[in-house]
């Protein structure tokens, strides 16, 4: 049953679209014009057939004895070259239009992830996983498909149509005018279909955007699934979604599979009233049977593009929504540029000062209303509090993934907004609770952070994490590959070695956000020893829930609702028997 389309899901630019396509294919100009011209060679010759045809025809025509064979063999055997010729040129251009698809698609999928890596933190926050991967993948695809095929049948139908109707006016103006009937109506069919099918491709592609994120999110925890016998209802939820995907498919294809049909039914009223027309006037001598045959055989090359045309409108349709898509996110708005004269932080000393910062994520939906810190070169600052306090918004902001609202964060005494982002990023090392491993060797993922490493740097980082003996037991040592997401090593496993990636990294600064979470009590005390003495002399910032792993830290903020109700040394706090005594009293008791 047909869907009513939303608003939402309708098309916004389609012509803009087209256009930004189009300019895909500009930047191989000269290899997309010779396909073209290739494409009008080959339907010339393919045009020059029926011709050949009717001419043979019409000697064969003349009755027995008087049939110049000759002739018949003549025009035959140019019919036939001029055939062959066309589908040579035919297969050169599918050639041609195959590898100008790949190039587009790998410059449009370049486009695409080069963005993706420009893009704020806030649109992570705001679009699955499962949909940007199928914007990067599904949509580039349909974009590349309709280029490789129906872009190159489209301009042979154009040279085809076009040709096709000249020869049938030059051949029989009286004939001709059937077509000028028919194809105002197939126009205007064509128009009013184009109104209702463009919109549902859209709504096909951004509900398979949906599935494929549902897809992504729940295989990322198939493992809690599994662990609360969630299964059934997970099934349940997939089916709801994977029904609005089926329903958005057919409701696209109600429409465009009945394109094929009424075109074609029109084109062969168009071929009755022709047989109709040309019986009258061939038996008023108006007309010769060479030229009716021609005409008839024009006339199916008339019709028949159109009737295909119609078949590639409705996948042209879709490669426009899947464009737009696209585009869509290539229009996404960037982190604000920056001058290319702006300086980068260097020589960092590790000073680190918070002025009177305000932020929210949202705006009227504040977090951090007044918040003022100064953390001196070399010190350690631990931030505590309960869940939603703003811990990890404050760490979001010293590493710039977001500006603040109001106040000031500086570096050294200089507001870090004087600074590039990427400058600013660099002067920290981080270990985040969520650990990310890549696929690839142990060697690559400890090394990320200095592609340079040598082998007996990255074992003397291993060494500290203590986790080189965990990778001498494997089979290829350092050279062993990690598969996706780490999943043939444990959680442990993997937050040791992205703390050895840390430790690799020569910053100034580190962030710790409950780093040492997933290993176990014995190993986190020497991680605590050995990152203790990596930490001398660098300032660092710990988010920490156990309490007890921060009690020599220089500094502990306790923030709760976005504010710094306390701070001081652990025996301070302690004494206070205030938020944070109560706070590490729950814990212990």
């Amino acid at each position: 049953m047909p869907i009513k389309i939303s608003e939402k899901a309708r098309p916004k630019d389609t012509r803009g679209t087209l256009r930004r396509t189009l300019q895909y294919l500009a930047s191989y100009k000269y290899l997309f014009f010779s396909i073209v011209f290739l494409c009008f060679v080959s339907n010339v010759l393919s045009l020059m057939g029926p011709k050949y045809a009717g001419l043979a025809i019409n000697e064969a025509a003349a009755g027995m004895g008087r049939v110049n064979f000759q002739k018949v063999r003549f025009y035959a055997t140019r019919m036939l070259l001029v055939y062959v010729a066309s589908s040579a040129m035919t297969f050169v251009i599918n050639v041609g239009m195959t590898y100008l698809s790949k190039w587009v698609a790998r410059k449009m999928r370049m486009d695409v992830f080069e963005k993706l890596m420009h893009l704020p933190v806030r649109y992570y926050h705001h679009n699955t996983a499962g949909d940007i991967i199928s914007r990067v993948s599904y949509d580039v695809d349909v974009v590349s498909t309709c280029i490789a095929t129906d872009v190159a049948q489209i301009m042979t139908s154009l040279v085809t149509v076009i040709g096709s109707f000249l020869m049938m006016v030059y051949l029989s103006p009286a004939l001709s005018v059937i077509a000028l009937v028919t194809i105002p109506i197939s126009v205007g069919y064509t128009t009013f279909m184009r109104k209702k099918v463009r919109p549902r491709y859209s709504r096909r592609s951004k509900s398979y955007g949906s599935m494929n994120g549902f897809v992504e999110e729940m295989l990322s925890g198939e493992k809690n699934i599994q662990a609360y016998a969630y299964e059934d209802a997970v099934c349940q939820r997939f089916d709801k979604v994977n029904t609005e995907a089926a329903d958005a498919y057919y409701d696209a294809e109600f429409y465009s599979c009945s394109v094929g049909p009424t075109m074609g039914f029109i084109n062969n009223l168009s071929l009755s009233l022709i047989a109709i027309l040309g019986t009258v006037l061939y038996m008023n001598g108006a007309v010769a049977l060479d030229t009716i045959s021609s005409f008839v055989l024009y006339s199916r090359k008339f019709s028949g593009p159109i009737n295909e045309f119609a078949n590639v409108v409705n996948e042209l349709f879709s490669a426009l929504s899947a464009a737009e898509r696209i585009f869509s996110l290539l229009d996404e708005e960037e982190e604000p540029a920056e001058p290319q004269d702006m300086e980068r932080l260097t020589d960092v000393k590790g000073a680190v000062e918070l002025r009177h910062v305000k932020f929210g994520y949202q705006p009227g939906k504040t977090i951090l209303h007044d918040l003022s810190l100064k953390v001196e070169p070399g010190k350690t600052v631990a931030i505590v509090g309960p869940t939603g306090a703003g811990k990890t918004t404050i760490i979001s902001l010293l590493m710039r993934y977001y500006d603040v609202d109001s106040g000031e964060i500086r570096i050294d005494d200089r507001s870090v907004c004087s600074y590039t982002r990427s400058s600013v990023r660099g002067v920290y090392a981080m270990v985040l609770q969520n650990t990310w491993v890549f696929s690839g060797t142990i060697f690559e993922n400890i090394a990320y952070g200095k592609q340079d490493a040598t082998m007996d740097e990255v074992v003397a980082a291993a060494k500290s994490a203590h986790i080189h003996p965990f990778i001498m037991r494997l089979p290829n040592g350092y050279q062993t590959v990690i598969s996706e997401d780490g999943g043939n090593i444990s959680k442990g496993q993997k937050q040791l070695l992205t703390i050895a990636r840390a430790m690799m990294y020569d910053a100034k600064m580190l962030i710790l956000d409950e780093a040492t979470s997933n290993v176990d009590t014995s190993t986190e005390r020497e991680v605590q020893l050995a990152m203790r003495e990596l930490m001398a002399g660098k300032t660092c910032f710990v988010i920490a829930h156990r309490l007890s792993t921060i009690q020599n830290a220089d500094l502990i903020l306790v923030v709760d609702h976005g504010d710094v109700v306390e701070q001081g040394t652990h025996e301070s706090l302690m004494a206070k028997r205030g938020f944070y005594y109560g706070l590490y009293a729950a814990q212990f008791e």
